[in-house]
């Protein structure tokens, strides 16, 4: 079972950076994409950045540029830079895990497909 707990968020001033982390302390598996989401209150989860098992990165515009994705798989960890940090950046920052057993393309930006989550960490980017 996959156990996901991230780490790393807090409160920086626009044009800050913040380095997150997404740990799994459960069972070693192989994932196809590891994701990064991020939710306001009152607002629905969105997609952030994925990285397929195979080293592939893709980002949302809105974070395209600013934010990096990098996976440590000894470690079984995933780590978002987030560089040039603005307020509408703020959020609660999950990762998840897509299991699903799939070879090449992109990962997927859709909730329902990643079945694991970790409990999520808050950035606060203030002006």
């Amino acid at each position: 079972q996959v156990q996901l707990a991230e780490s790393g968020g807090g409160s920086v001033q626009a044009g800050g950076s913040l380095r997150l982390s997404c740990s799994n302390s459960g069972d070693a598996v192989g994932y196809y994409c590891m994701g990064w989401f991020r939710q306001v209150p009152g607002k629905q989860r969105e997609w952030v950045s994925g990285i397929t098992s195979d080293g592939r990165t893709s980002y949302a515009d809105y974070v395209q540029g600013r934010f990096t994705i990098s996976a440590d798989n000894g470690k079984s960890t995933i780590y978002l830079q987030m560089n040039n940090l603005k307020p509408e950046d703020t959020a609660i920052y999950f990762c998840a895990a897509d299991l699903r057993e799939i070879a090449g393309g992109s990962c997927s930006t859709a909730v329902s497909v990643f079945g694991s989550w970790g409990q999520g960490t808050q950035v606060t980017v203030s002006s």
